[in-house]
C-alpha cells in the first residue's frame, strides 16, 4: 500500500489538477516500491456527488442463427438498455445488470450458451456530472496511469463493510471522510439512496485552528492526538499545548474543551443526516447504522451517533494487515469491488466504453424497444451474409441504432 495526504481536492471533488496529480503520483510510488512492481492500470472510486440512480431495461432479437445467446447478445442488449436522453452535463458512470429475461423467462444471472428468440436485461443506471468524471480521469492519466473502471464509493464501500444480511435487509452506510461525508442506503444488495454533505474531516480540523487560532496542521496533530469525538468521555483535567499563531509560547487546553469544538461540528452533520434518512424512510430499515472513514477514528463517535440518529450503530474497521484503520476502508472496497466482478459484470461494463459512452438518443422507452427489436432482427438476417461481411454488419447495425 501506499498513501499521501490528499491535495488538490475540496469537498471529494478535485479543484486543482495539479496538486492532486502529485498525490496520486506519491501514492502510487510508495505502493510500487513496497510491492517490488510497476503498476499501470488503476481502479479509481467516485464520489456520490449529485449522483443519480435510475432503472433501465433493454431488449433485442437474439442475432446467433442458432438462437444461441452469447457475449455479442450480452452486449448488444446491455447497449440497448443504455440509449436514453441525457442532459449534456451528465454521463452515465456505469450499469449494473440486474435479470435477463431468454423468452419471457425471468431471473437470470447469465443468459450465455442459453437458447432464445428474445433477450431482455432489467438493470440499474448511474449517471454523474461530466466535470467529476473527466477531471478525475485528467489526474490519473497525467500521473501516467491508465484508468481500469470508475466505481460509485458507496457502492465498493457497501459490498465490503456489510454482511451479506445487511445488504439484503437494508442497512445505512456512513463514510465520515476529509473532504465530506457519505450516508448510503444499501438494500437488496442495491445501493438505492445517497447524501452527500460538504462537511467532513477537514471542516472539523478548521474549527479547531479558528477556535484555538493554531496552524492547520497543528490542529490536525492535536485532533488525532487528543480529540474526542463525544465531549462526555472526555476530561477537564487532561492537559495538553498547542502552538498558537503569533506567540512564542504555547497555550494549555484541555480534552474537554477541544471535544467541544469536534463534538459540535459532528452534530451538525449528524443532525442533518438525519433528516435526509427520515424523509426517505432508512432508518426503519433493520439493519442500522454502519460508520466508517477516517473521522471514525476519533473516539466516542459512535456513542455521539447513536444518541443523535436514535439508533443502533457499528464502526466498520478493515482488518487486512497494514490497514487496519477506517480511512483505509474506501481503498480497499475498491480492491474487493474489482476482484469480485462477474464476467457477466465486465461484459455489461465494456458497453460503456469507445462509442458507447458519449451516445445520446431521443426515442421514447416504447421507442427504444421498438427500434431495437428492428435492428436487431435486420442484424440477424444479415448474419446469414458470407463471414467476411459479418463485422461489417455489426458496425451498421449500431450506426443506424444510435442515429
Amino acid at each position: 500500500m501506499g498513501s499521501a495526504r490528499s491535495a488538490g481536492l475540496s469537498r471529494g471533488v478535485v479543484v486543482d489538477i495539479d496538486k492532486a496529480v502529485a498525490t496520486i503520483q506519491k501514492a502510487v510510488r510508495q505502493a510500487q516500491q513496497r510491492a517490488n512492481v510497476e503498476i499501470h492500470e488503476v481502479t479509481a472510486g467516485i464520489p456520490a456527488n449529485l449522483l443519480e440512480i435510475e432503472p433501465c431495461q433493454g431488449m433485442i432479437a437474439v442475432a446467433d442463427e442458432s438462437k444461441e445467446i452469447d457475449d455479442r447478445d450480452v452486449r448488444n442488449v446491455a447497449a440497448a438498455a443504455l440509449v436514453r436522453n441525457l442532459p449534456p452535463e451528465r454521463e452515465i458512470l456505469t450499469v449494473i445488470p440486474d435479470e435477463f429475461i431468454v423468452d419471457g423467462f425471468d431471473g437470470i444471472k447469465d443468459p450465455r450458451g442459453m437458447i432464445g428468440v428474445r433477450l431482455e436485461m432489467h438493470g440499474m443506471i448511474m449517471t454523474a456530472p461530466k466535470t467529476v468524471i473527466h477531471n478525475l480521469q485528467k489526474c490519473i492519466e497525467r500521473a501516467g496511469l491508465e484508468v481500469n473502471q470508475l466505481v460509485v464509493n458507496p457502492l465498493s464501500l457497501g459490498q465490503l463493510a456489510l454482511a451479506d444480511g445487511e445488504q439484503d435487509f437494508g442497512t445505512v452506510l456512513i463514510d465520515l471522510g476529509g473532504g465530506q461525508s457519505t450516508a448510503a442506503v444499501i438494500h437488496d444488495h442495491k445501493l438505492k439512496y445517497t447524501y452527500v454533505d460538504q462537511e467532513g474531516g477537514d471542516y472539523i480540523t478548521k474549527d479547531i485552528s479558528v477556535v484555538l487560532n493554531t496552524s492547520f496542521d497543528s490542529a490536525e496533530k492535536v485532533k488525532r492526538d487528543y480529540g474526542y469525538a463525544d465531549s462526555t468521555q472526555a476530561s477537564a483535567d487532561e492537559e495538553f499545548p498547542v502552538e498558537v499563531v503569533g506567540q512564542d509560547t504555547p497555550v494549555t487546553v484541555s480534552e474537554k474543551y477541544l471535544a467541544e469544538i469536534i463534538e459540535a461540528r459532528l452534530t451538525q452533520i449528524f443532525e442533518k443526516m438525519n433528516q435526509s434518512l427520515r424523509k426517505v424512510g432508512a432508518l426503519d430499515l433493520p439493519g442500522g447504522i454502519v460508520m466508517t472513514g477516517g473521522v471514525t477514528a476519533l473516539p466516542g463517535i459512535v456513542e455521539l451517533a447513536s444518541d443523535i440518529f436514535d439508533h443502533n450503530v457499528k464502526l466498520y474497521i478493515p482488518d487486512e494487515m497494514g490497514l487496519r484503520h477506517p480511512s483505509f476502508a474506501q481503498a480497499l472496497s475498491l480492491i474487493n469491488y474489482r476482484a469480485h466482478l462477474s464476467e457477466i459484470d465486465l461484459i455489461v461494463q465494456s458497453t460503456l466504453k469507445g462509442n458507447y459512452r458519449h451516445q445520446k438518443a431521443v426515442q421514447s422507452d416504447s421507442g427504444q424497444y421498438q427500434a431495437a427489436n428492428q435492428q436487431a432482427a435486420q442484424q440477424q438476417a444479415e448474419t446469414a451474409a458470407p463471414k467476411k461481411d459479418h463485422f461489417a454488419s455489426i458496425k451498421k447495425f449500431f450506426s443506424n441504432f444510435f442515429e
